[in-house]
């Protein structure tokens, strides 16, 4: 159990690198007009995604399978709070593909600034994920 946890923390710990690091990317992105520019950007982005989906994937994988070995955590309140936050984070990982895409075929419309105001969404997910596993308030 202990391995299969460290394991789940170490694609967590990936896995939000990625969400804090690509829509950080997309503002500097917003901010590049040289065609070098934008195909530097873009193939940082699209390589970064697909180390992105790996992490996540190895994150629900473990998740699932420490849920497996414990089955009467899925009767606890804080572990279906936290699997709704994780359910969001891998729709936003989905809005960002979305926008990786627009990125790549120029048709972003989106300023640096509402870049850098999406860059904290996984951050307020992130402190209500570990509030929730820690103190385990319901």
């Amino acid at each position: 159990m202990l391995w299969v946890k460290a394991v789940h923390i170490i694609f967590v710990v990936a896995w939000f690198a990625g969400l804090f690091y690509l829509p950080r990317l997309f503002v500097y992105h917003t901010d590049t007009h040289d065609d070098a520019g934008h195909q530097r950007f873009a193939l940082m982005e699209r390589k970064l995604y697909g180390l992105m989906t790996i992490a996540m994937i190895g994150t629900w994988v473990m998740g699932i399978a420490m849920i497996a070995m414990l089955p009467g955590y899925l009767h606890l309140g804080w572990l279906h709070a936290k699997l709704t936050l994780v359910i969001l984070l891998t729709g936003y990982q989905g809005f960002l593909k979305m926008h990786l895409r627009k990125f790549a075929s120029k048709t972003n419309t989106k300023s640096a600034r509402y870049w850098r105001l999406m860059n904290e969404v996984p951050a307020v997910l992130l402190i209500a994920i570990v509030i929730l596993v820690v103190v385990k308030p319901f």
